[in-house]
């Protein structure tokens, strides 16, 4: 491929195409992770993109880089088809240090009028700098064109400091809530589905409660499954046999009976590293999921349920005997 940044290839992490509902509405949606300068905080116990990063370059040579992963994507994508951007690196996109302005400025350029969703950490959601990103993408045709996305996790903070150390806390959270407001931009909060340490049931109703505390504070929620991501302290529990992803009916019963629509895409979903029930039942349920997560529509959900396997006594078993000092019961 030869652009203005030469003849050398640099790809993102992954990039894919897909659907997404947005303002009722089922459209595409072009989904991005850019290598970066690397995540500041590179410590929660789940996250495998934390060694992903470009390592001992200088500020010009990592905008050069995520410049030339741009670069990529737009010869390979068609960029007009896709109304909605979902924009990942390996920790916060509105992190200068990790995303220098002028590769983030390239990036909105790029992709002017279109909806654009960013991640980042909190601490480095600050009104100014999205307020400026902003405005480069924004052409007046979309009444929010940028979304943050913050990884809250739970709104339990002991979980989120003791089973993920995630570095921040739901005040801190709330604060970046109000700085995106205040620069005009909507919120999307990614939950956490049973992260290491817990039980099957304190997984579930720990998902059920914050659910219900994140409301207020956010325009989109998304439930993340727990799933085995290579190199990472989960990873190390479970080959230790010291943990297990969620059941899915966990995740059933937890969207059944959330009471607003929650996004969920359950990655590597029927497969032992991530969320699973007995292999006999899973990938129906995980296509129903997804089927869901796209019309909000809970009666499949509701019919897999009641319908059950042999697997789900199993999985109530669990909720009524598994122990913090003996779990899990099942793999």
């Amino acid at each position: 491929m030869r652009s203005e940044y030469g003849d050398r290839v640099e790809k993102p992490l992954a990039c894919w195409s897909g659907k997404e509902t947005h303002n009722g509405e089922i459209i595409d949606c072009l989904t991005i992770i850019f290598k970066s300068g690397g995540c500041s905080w590179n410590r929660c116990t789940m996250c495998g993109y934390k060694s992903e990063r470009y390592r001992n370059v200088t500020c010009d040579e990592l905008t050069e880089n995520i410049k030339r992963q741009l670069a990529y994507v737009l010869s390979e994508y068609k960029i007009e088809k896709f109304p909605l951007i979902k924009i990942f690196t390996s920790g916060s996109f509105f992190d200068s240090n990790e995303v220098p302005p002028a590769a983030r400025d390239a990036i909105g350029a790029a992709f002017r009028g279109k909806t654009i969703i960013a991640e980042s950490r909190t601490e480095c959601v600050k009104s100014d700098i999205l307020e400026g990103f902003r405005e480069i993408i924004d052409d007046g045709s979309q009444k929010t064109p940028l979304y943050v996305a913050m990884g809250l996790e739970t709104s339990n903070d002991f979980i989120r400091e003791k089973c993920i150390d995630k570095g921040h806390t739901f005040e801190d959270f709330k604060t970046a809530v109000s700085q995106a407001r205040n620069a005009g931009c909507g919120t999307k909060t990614y939950l956490m589905m049973k992260p290491p340490y817990l039980t099957e049931l304190e997984a579930m109703n720990d998902m059920q409660s914050s659910i219900r505390d994140v409301i207020p504070y956010s325009d989109i929620i998304s439930m993340n499954l727990c799933n085995i991501q290579n190199m990472t302290e989960v990873e190390k529990l479970w080959k230790q046999n010291a943990y297990r992803p969620p059941y899915l009916w966990s995740v059933l019963k937890v969207l059944i009976e959330a009471g607003t629509h929650v996004l969920c895409d359950p990655v590597a979903g029927g497969k032992k590293r991530g969320p699973h029930n007995c292999g006999k039942c899973d990938y129906e349920i995980v296509d129903a999921i997804r089927e869901y997560s796209l019309s909000g529509d809970t009666e499949m959900l509701k019919m897999l349920y009641e319908k059950g396997c042999d697997c789900k006594n199993e999985w109530e078993f669990v909720l009524k005997e598994e122990k913090p000092f003996c779990m899990p019961l099942t793999h």
